[in-house]
C-alpha cells in the first residue's frame, strides 16, 4: 500500500471471507487516510480488480461496521497499545481495528481464527513485524471480549 510496505506472497487457498478481510482492511486504509464516507470507500473497493471472489456481503459487513464503530474499537484498543492511536501505522490501526470488530460481534468465528486471519493480513500489507505487535494486542483483547472462551482454550 505504500513503498515501506512488505507483500508476502499471496496464498493460492484465500477464502472468500480471507478475501473479504483483504477488501476491507484496504478500504480501511483507505478511510484513514481520506476519512471519506464508508460508502464512498465501499464503492471504490468493489471496483477493485479480484473483488468478485471476495464474500461481497461479509466484507459490506466488516467495513460498515468497523467504520461505524470506530471510536468504540479505538477505546478498546487504547489501553493495549504502546503507543497513542495516532502513532500506528494505518496497517496496523486497521488490522487491530478489524480485529477488534470481529472479536466483538462475530462470536461464531474462533478467537484465534480471528487473530490468525489479522496476523496474516499485517504480514501481508504490514511492516516487517507489525504482525508481532498485532498479535499482541489482539491476545490481549480477545481475553477482555471474550474472557470465557480464551480460558476454555487455555484449558485444553
Amino acid at each position: 500500500m505504500n513503498e515501506n510496505t512488505t507483500h508476502a506472497n499471496p496464498s493460492k487457498n484465500r477464502t472468500p471471507r480471507h478475501r473479504a478481510r483483504e477488501f476491507a482492511l484496504q478500504g480501511l486504509y483507505q478511510w484513514l487516510l481520506n476519512n471519506e464516507p464508508s460508502s464512498t470507500v465501499a464503492k471504490n473497493i468493489r471496483q477493485a480488480h479480484g473483488f468478485d471472489k471476495a464474500d461481497g456481503e461479509y466484507f459490506a459487513s466488516l467495513l460498515n461496521g468497523t467504520i461505524s464503530t470506530s471510536l468504540e474499537l479505538r477505546e478498546a484498543i487504547a489501553p493495549l497499545i504502546d503507543r497513542s492511536i495516532a502513532e500506528l501505522s494505518p496497517i496496523e490501526h486497521g488490522v487491530l481495528l478489524l480485529g477488534a470488530y470481529e472479536l466483538k460481534n462475530q462470536p461464531d468465528i474462533p478467537y484465534r481464527v480471528v487473530i490468525n486471519e489479522a496476523v496474516e493480513l499485517t504480514k501481508s500489507f504490514g511492516g516487517i513485524d507489525g504482525h508481532k505487535y498485532v498479535n499482541g494486542v489482539l491476545d490481549k483483547l480477545a481475553g477482555k471480549l471474550r474472557p470465557e472462551e480464551v480460558a476454555a482454550d487455555a484449558r485444553r
